[in-house]
């Protein structure tokens, strides 16, 4: 049985995916700037990135014209290549980088590509190998992350085919990221360590493995380092967008944050700034759950013994039948309730995110008509600031029970 022979590689064209869209060959650069339409360039890239086999067009056509019932999709896909090829020609000339086959379109496999996806996979593949020298792994793990621009074919992001690729690279670079700061930290290359974990975090800002690193960075470049401020950003962050308390490895972090920072103190002058809170910051206090437990506690003792009412008010974000509303419309409704509670609530009022989709308001020294009021004046502000919003609040009001 004779064997198909490799075809000749012609011309390799050098193809960048990651933070954008890059195709060079012999000093021509052409990038996804030079022309807007997404679907050309969602298309070209659909065509590299399966460049081993040839894509049948009913695949092409089920991928970006998936619900196009009423024009003619298989002429669209036709135009659409001439555009492309039209667009590439200042970088192949007379060759021909996309051929039609019985049905389907190819990549020429004259046309070689060298993808900066592939080099960045082989490059983490061959730094997390631990027989190396930590040295050599580092280096590795250099040039692996100075591939890495950004996540894949970013204006494309949309796409559906092509999430499953942007998350895997985008878990294969924090995995290198990663690794490669705990390899710093053994060498004590720790503003070295702060900058690779800083910049995967501008990525991935909810990835609580990578403040930790950042913190544990800081921490260890000296005690005037602003791991404390650090500690208290990305605690904030975690709790304000997924509800979450800091894990235990970032809470021992603060332990040690505070241990180094704080020395016996006996100028209670220096206690009380640090203890004191902006006073330009208006509105309530917002906390995360398990300090608002405390919080109640707290007034709760206050009001036994002054004889006074503190009352727990419970509003909840739903559909308007009060199903739960899509993931990202009701993120951002959470996020514009929390401004508007804060601007119409007082100083001692206190907030608290309760569920994804549910806050908790502690109204102190506050009688049950009082507290129906400000909770009225809360849902009627929401409204008139965000008048298109048509998700539903609901609030209910009780006074808590004193001990």
């Amino acid at each position: 049985m004779k064997r198909t022979a490799e075809p000749t590689v012609i011309k390799t064209v050098s193809v960048s995916l990651l933070g954008g869209f890059a195709l060079e060959l012999d000093g021509t650069t052409l990038t996804d700037d030079i022309n807007r339409s997404l679907k050309l360039w969602s298309v070209l890239a659909y065509l590299i990135l399966h460049r081993d086999r040839p894509v049948p067009q009913t695949e092409f056509i089920e991928t970006f014209w998936p619900d196009d019932n009423s024009s003619n999709p298989v002429n669209a896909l036709k135009t659409l290549l001439y555009r492309i090829r039209s667009m590439l020609e200042p970088l192949f000339g007379e060759l021909q980088p996309i051929l039609a086959q019985r049905g389907a379109y190819l990549w020429n496999p004259a046309v070689g590509c060298d993808l900066d996806t592939d080099r960045f996979e082989a490059l983490c593949a061959r730094a997390a190998d631990e027989s190396l020298s930590s040295e050599s792994r580092m280096d590795l793990y250099r040039s692996a992350l100075s591939l890495y621009q950004g996540d894949l074919l970013p204006k494309l992001d949309h796409q559906m085919w092509l999430i499953p690729l942007s998350v895997r690279y985008h878990g294969l670079y924090l995995s290198a990221v990663k690794a490669q700061a705990v390899l710093l930290e053994q060498a004590e290359l720790f503003e070295e360590m702060q900058d690779i974990c800083q910049q995967a975090s501008a990525l991935d800002g909810l990835d609580e493995g990578l403040h930790t690193l950042i913190v544990r960075s800081l921490l260890r470049q000296g005690r005037d380092t602003p791991a404390p401020a650090h500690y208290e950003k990305a605690t904030d962050l975690l709790y304000r967008n997924l509800g979450v308390r800091p894990s235990e490895e970032l809470r021992a972090l603060y332990i040690e944050i505070m241990s180094t920072e704080k020395t016996l103190e006996t100028d209670l002058g220096v206690i009380m700034g640090d203890l004191k809170e902006a006073a330009s910051r208006p509105g309530a206090f917002v906390c995360e759950y398990g300090f608002f437990k405390e919080a109640s506690r707290l007034e709760a003792r206050r009001a036994l013994r002054s004889g006074a009412c503190v009352h727990l008010c419970l509003i909840t974000v739903s559909l308007p039948d009060g199903g739960v509303p899509p993931l990202k419309v009701l993120s951002a409704t959470m996020d514009q309730l929390q401004e508007v509670l804060v601007r119409n609530l007082r100083r001692g009022d206190v907030v608290s995110k309760f569920s994804g989709a549910q806050f908790v308001i502690l109204l102190p020294a506050a009688n049950f008509e009082d507290s129906n009021m400000v909770m009225d004046r809360v849902v009627n502000a929401f409204y008139q600031q965000h008048r298109r919003n048509f998700l539903k609040l609901t609030v209910r009001v009780r006074e808590i029970e004193l001990n």
